[in-house]
């Protein structure tokens, strides 16, 4: 019998519950770029399924998961809030965050998310990540990031989870990156 629970190596998907599937379809597609893999047919053993769709990241030259997220569609959900914030909301969920591959791919979505006239919820730099935070139809918070390099917040986690450096949300200055000049976390000696 074991004594203790086995560690996971991570989340494997997210479904999310949505009141538009084809507006919540073009939000994860054509704004934050993931592709749908798939979607529930009727079937002989299930022939009245929900509205169900499910998409994939890019892992790795192409490669797709089997799905990343899934969206079911359930019209009977309340109404979004009007504004997004990080607490204080109505919805179960405070935020999904959506990993890019490299700092590039990360500034290259910023711009595109702007030149597409996407609001900035809020921009900032944490210790472990570079963010920007959205939301998407449902009233979902989303957020886009890179991660930092292991070694610059390895050695003290909980002051990289702590550190935050508020960027503007509009304009330029959106869109700017402290790049390699980020702080180091070490624990105290």
């Amino acid at each position: 019998m074991a004594n203790q629970a086995a560690a996971p190596v991570g989340l494997n998907h997210l479904v999310l519950n949505v009141r538009d599937l084809e507006e919540s379809h073009r939000f994860w597609t054509e704004i934050i770029g993931f592709k749908q893999v798939g979607e529930l047919h009727a079937t002989p053993q299930r022939p009245n399924p929900p509205k169900m769709r499910f998409y994939s990241g890019d892992h790795g030259g192409g490669a797709m998961s089997h799905h990343d997220l899934a969206m079911i569609e359930n019209p009977n959900l309340p109404p979004p809030p009007k504004e997004w914030s990080m607490t204080g909301m109505p919805c179960a969920i405070s935020h999904v965050a959506i990993a890019y591959p490299t700092r590039e791919a990360w500034l290259h979505q910023l711009a595109y998310l702007q030149e597409k006239g996407v609001k900035f919820d809020r921009r900032v730099e944490h210790g472990m990540t570079h963010s920007l935070y959205i939301h998407d139809p449902n009233g979902y918070g989303v957020e886009l990031l890179y991660e930092l390099p292991r070694e610059v917040w390895e050695g003290d986690i909980d002051a990289a989870l702590n550190y935050a450096e508020a960027r503007p949300t509009e304009g330029a200055g959106a869109l700017e990156d402290q790049g390699e000049n980020v702080p180091v976390f070490r624990a105290a000696e």
